[in-house]
């Protein structure tokens, strides 16, 4: 491997377990602590029971109520209970609804340099901000990390990104990181480590690195690391945590596999426009357009400096008629010191509508925008439909563009705001100590009275699906084709529709890829048989299965009767949450047989059971019976992950080698 002396390389050598450091081999690494959402939580606890585990192996296991937070009928307070009980039973730290959204509270609580974090959300990877080796995968991975196995991971390679310079005016870490994803695009850091260094670091703080660190997901990373420097001594200090504190950096001769550079002092206000995050422009250029909506908040812009300029820019003043300026605090300690400063008061009067603290409408769980209406949001994902509202319009940019942009009616460049009203950059002055309040944390129970703990399992939560071993032939028709960046929202729809499903898969199965094709789910079960759900496959394009972390898009698909995907390539953990429910991820050798390939066309593969033995070649052949045509297709699955897939999944790979 030629990257030597990272911090990146130093994190993973100090928690390795499992094989060799080098780009594209798997490695299994030593987990120390687990972050759980409930949109994804209750399928992990209910893999926990499935394992048969009696408690929690890893440091530290947090369990957050974040998501699921609107409680129009009974089903998320259903989820909540069911959360709590097992977290009572399994050793694990509960976090109440209100209390704040999973990552930035776990920066706050829980974070520490030098340690692991695996969690059950894509942007678990914002602690690195901390110098953490955090990584963002699917459910099942998480409960394995939970009873103490390792989370396997193909080896990255470490993209070393230096900055240098000073941020002007009217331009933050927002910034920063789409002019990443303006560079790269959404694929750009697939099977890579993001890792910062350089003097421009000198200037952000652990919340600014937050928001550069947080959205390394949207351009597919697999980690973003930061040095433990004094940024994060102050911020752990602030937190009551300061002898959590360890000074973790890069060597000074650290030799990168690839590099980057981005001089701060050139950036400007920038944004994403509908409906990629990768689709990045010059507010500039698109200055004029009208705005319905804007919202301040989410993981991606967290930090009580955040929340704060916005009320600073609206202060005195108030926003335009024609917009819903939406404030969606991230933690409860945050509002309590936004309130502290008075800055609640300069929201309120400004016509904002304060929420509570979860991730709400960055999951479309309330705040749907009105449809083709412009919305401004600090959030990381802008995927068609994610909002609530099929026909939406949404817009990614820092909070200093959608405060300004409240104000005006129109999307602004807010240095052109500040010129033409004569407004200077705000000065915050920002309370040294947070407010920290940890009531709303609930500890783990003594294992003797933990053991005693009965899970409360509503009627809405069903038990994991039972799943068959892969077959030797596989026949079946191409069901659904879909095009590049297909993402898990594309595939398992968030919003108050589906949401509140999480943990009946049955029915949230009806809404598998109906944002493609809404006949999918029927036609799916016209195929079903008296012995089971008809086999069949998916073709997809680059990137399949990019954005969250939900493996309810690999398990609800795969409850429907899908066994293959074959694809142009992968997001990485959909990649992986395929391969644990039995859904065997190939790849063509010539991208350009996708083309020749329609939807409704029958395919077949055979001799699996061979072909996917350990040791054997990662090639197949696949055939095209309505056109008579074969394709060369490949697989990346190591020896463990192909005995997964021949087994049905993790669980009963699992359970037949036990």
């Amino acid at each position: 491997m030629r990257s030597h002396g990272t911090l990146a390389q130093r994190l993973i050598a100090d928690h390795l377990v499992e094989g060799r450091m080098e780009p594209g081999q798997e490695i299994g690494l030593r987990i120390d602590q687990t972050l759980t959402q409930d949109a994804t939580g209750t399928l992990v606890m209910q893999e926990l029971e499935a394992l048969r585990l009696d408690r929690v192996r890893t440091e530290v296991s947090v369990q957050y109520v974040d998501h699921n937070l609107l409680q129009a009928d009974e089903r998320n307070a259903e989820d909540h209970a069911f959360l709590r009980s097992a977290c009572r039973r399994f050793g694990i730290w509960y976090s109440k609804p209100g209390n704040g959204v999973s990552h930035p509270t776990h920066m706050q609580r829980f974070g520490v340099p030098g340690r692991t974090l695996a969690g059950s959300d894509s942007h678990t990877c914002a602690a690195g901000s901390l110098g953490m080796l955090a990584l963002g995968t699917g459910g099942l991975e998480v409960a394995l990390a939970m009873a103490g196995r390792p989370l396997y991971v193909t080896m990255p390679e470490i993209w070393g990104i230096r900055l240098t310079g000073r941020l002007p005016e009217w331009v933050s870490a927002k910034d920063v990181v789409l002019e990443l994803l303006r560079r790269h695009g959404v694929k750009g850091a697939v099977n890579r480590i993001l890792e910062y260094h350089g003097p421009g670091l000198d200037q952000l703080t652990a919340m600014d690195r937050h928001v550069i660190a947080n959205m390394g997901a949207e351009l597919g990373a697999t980690a973003s690391v930061f040095p433990a420097d004094a940024a994060v001594r102050d911020f752990l200090r602030a937190e009551d945590r300061e002898d959590a504190f360890r000074e973790l950096s890069a060597e000074p001769d650290a030799d990168y596999d690839l590099t980057d550079e981005i001089d701060l002092a050139a950036l400007e206000p920038l944004i994403a426009r509908p409906t990629s995050p990768g689709n990045v422009v010059p507010v500039r250029e698109v200055a004029g357009e009208p705005v319905g909506q804007a919202v301040i908040g989410s993981s991606a812009n967290p930090g009580l400096r955040d929340f704060a300029v916005a009320a600073a820019i609206v202060a005195g003043r108030q926003t335009d008629s024609g917009v819903s300026f939406d404030v969606n605090p991230t933690s409860r300690e945050i509002l309590a010191d936004l309130t502290r400063m008075g800055a609640t008061f300069d929201l309120i009067a400004a016509g904002a509508r304060i929420h509570q603290a979860g991730c709400l409408g960055c999951i479309g769980m309330g705040q749907a925008p009105a449809p083709g209406r412009n919305s401004l949001r600090t959030f990381p994902r802008n995927f068609p439909g994610r909002s609530g509202t099929e026909q939406d319009a949404v817009w990614l940019c820092s909070p200093e563009t959608a405060a300004v942009s409240a104000l005006t009616g129109e999307i602004t460049d807010p240095r052109d705001w500040a010129a033409k009203e004569a407004v200077p950059p705000p000065r915050l002055r920002l309370p040294e100590r947070a407010s920290v309040n940890r009531a709303m944390l609930e500890p783990p129970l003594p294992p003797e009275q933990a053991a005693r703990i009965t899970l409360e399992r509503g009627p809405n939560i069903s038990g994991l699906p039972d799943l068959d071993p892969l077959p030797d032939a596989l026949e079946g028709p191409v069901l659904l084709k879909c095009g590049d960046n297909v993402s898990t929202d594309e595939i398992s729809p968030a919003g108050a529709k589906a949401l509140p499903y999480r943990s009946n898969i049955p029915k949230l199965a009806e809404f598998t890829f109906t944002r493609i094709d809404p006949d999918y789910p029927r036609r799916a079960a016209d195929l079903a048989t008296d012995s089971g759900p008809g086999r069949h496959f998916v073709v997809g394009g680059e990137n399949y299965g990019q954005g969250s972390s939900r493996e309810h898009a690999a398990i609800t698909p795969r409850h429907l009767g899908l066994r293959a995907v074959v694809a142009k390539s992968y997001a990485r953990i959909h990649w992986q949450n395929l391969t644990n429910f039995g859904v065997l991820p190939l790849e063509f050798d010539d991208p350009a047989d996708y083309d020749r390939i329609d939807a409704d066309d029958r395919l077949r593969l055979e001799n699996l059971h061979t072909d996917l033995a350990p040791g054997a070649a990662p090639r197949l052949r696949l055939h095209n019976t309505t056109k008579d045509e074969t394709y060369e297709i490949h697989h990346h699955l190591s020896d463990g992950r192909r005995r997964t897939v021949l087994a049905g999944g993790t669980i009963a790979a699992l359970a037949g080698a036990g």
